[in-house]
């Protein structure tokens, strides 16, 4: 067994790609459902944000995983491997464990120190867990993902002055028009992410918030804690004649502002600036709206240059939550170790098993004619042969199961002897464990 994530973030690829590859909620539990149907994967939580995509998934191997994720990927996305292969990273064995934690911990996040990002892996995991996607292991590893994140902002200071992807919309907001007060803002969807916007809005001087959002109840629950005002999600277009700021995070499969929508409300506007900040992925807001005069659009990759200068002022925290990383990885990986040492001895008995009885036929073959008592011997002869040889490795296997780092000696042992064919059970790659 391998664990295995394949995956792109803002880093890796532009927003245009990581819209190709999200997993809307709606459809995660059918997601989720097709990538277990794949014979080599045993378990699978899908991770799917605005600012990354990501499968984390315990397969039978890590070649027999490569290509079913592959083959996941092209089925469900309708799409070529090789027009995102670029894009993607693909980790095994601590890589997996180490970038699951800096993932959780919020420093592999657009704005290090956010902590939303702890809620949506703890929603990703919750989801595949309900669609009995994880077992043991990734159970495990989530799990433990948790308490990593939260001795990292416990023990550091990285998540001090909280940010948030909203926070950092807010401040481009500040650098375009230099004081907030006095201008209004509309807000597009009433989930955690615009209520957090609408928050950051308050405490920057705006006291003038609308809320639209296609269930009606929740733009005004999330306006009158703000002392905004509800807007009806078919009337949000009229708003925007008199709205300085448009901030949108819907969950819409497709854009609900379009182009002609803006160059209807422009005359209206007597052309005044408008502008558009659309932190939503698939995007909300048509990327041609970007050409029309005094219409000035911002989306998630425009948030990077504010985002670095918060990566700059916590650089330093960011050093004193890698050793955090690194040990939490070293000790998940020694009990993952310690699961694998009792198969890994297994498949290297039976491996040598096959050596031996192979030899011994050629041999017997050679040697002609023999009694059944030259031929127990022979066959005797190798067996202790095997047997004194095995000694040594598998009695470091077991002192070392558990130990620190110890799971590179069963790693090392796999790979030197291939082993993956001779684990137990293999032969029944379709039966679920």
């Amino acid at each position: 067994m391998k664990i295995v994530v394949v995956g792109l973030n803002h880093r890796t690829a532009p927003l245009g790609m990581r819209e190709k590859l999200a997993f809307p909620e709606r459809s995660l539990g059918e997601a989720l459902k097709k990538l277990l149907e794949h014979q080599h994967i045993r378990e699978g939580v899908i991770l799917s944000t605005c600012n990354r995509v990501e499968i984390y998934t315990v397969v039978d191997g890590f070649e027999e995983g490569k290509a079913a994720l592959k083959d996941f990927l092209e089925d469900y996305h309708q799409m070529k491997f090789l027009e995102i292969e670029d894009k993607l990273y693909l980790y095994t064995g601590p890589e997996v464990v180490s970038h699951l934690f800096r993932v959780a911990s919020s420093l592999d996040s657009l704005v290090v120190g956010e902590a939303q990002i702890l809620g949506q892996v703890k929603a990703a995991y919750s989801r595949a867990h309900e669609n009995s996607g994880t077992g043991k292991i990734l159970n495990s590893l989530f799990q433990k993902s948790f308490r990593v994140a939260k001795e990292v902002r416990t023990n550091t200071d990285i998540a001090k002055s909280p940010t948030s992807v909203s926070s950092v919309a807010v401040e481009l907001a500040g650098k375009i028009f230099g004081n907030l007060s006095g201008k209004k803002v509309l807000l597009l969807g009433a989930g955690e992410m615009s209520e957090i916007t609408a928050r950051c809005l308050s405490s920057s001087g705006v006291t003038s918030v609308l809320v639209s959002n296609r269930t009606f109840s929740r733009a005004e629950e999330l306006a009158g804690k703000f002392q905004g005002r509800a807007v009806k999600f078919d009337k949000f277009i009229d708003e925007m004649v008199h709205a300085d700021i448009i901030i949108s995070s819907t969950n819409a499969p497709h854009y609900v502002i379009k182009k002609e929508d803006i160059l209807n409300i422009m005359p209206l506007r007597r052309h005044r600036p408008i502008f558009f900040i659309d932190i939503a992925v698939p995007r909300d807001i048509e990327p041609e709206v970007n050409r029309i005069d005094n219409v000035y659009l911002y989306n998630m990759d425009d948030l990077k240059a504010v985002s670095e200068e918060n990566l700059k002022l916590r650089q330093k925290e960011m050093e004193r939550c890698l050793p955090i990383i690194e040990r939490e990885t070293a000790q998940f990986m020694n009990w993952l170790s310690s699961l694998e040492s009792a198969p890994t001895i297994v498949a290297l008995k039976r491996r040598a098993e096959e050596v031996c009885r192979k030899e011994v036929e050629r041999s017997l073959l050679r040697l002609g004619k023999s009694s059944a008592a030259e031929r127990e011997e022979i066959s005797s002869l190798a067996r202790r042969l095997v047997q004194e040889l095995l000694h040594r490795p598998i009695t470091c296997l077991k002192k070392q199961a558990g130990k620190r780092n110890g799971y590179l000696y069963a790693a090392t042992v796999r790979d030197l002897f291939d082993l993956d064919e001779f684990e137990e059970g293999k032969e029944k790659p379709s039966e679920k464990g």
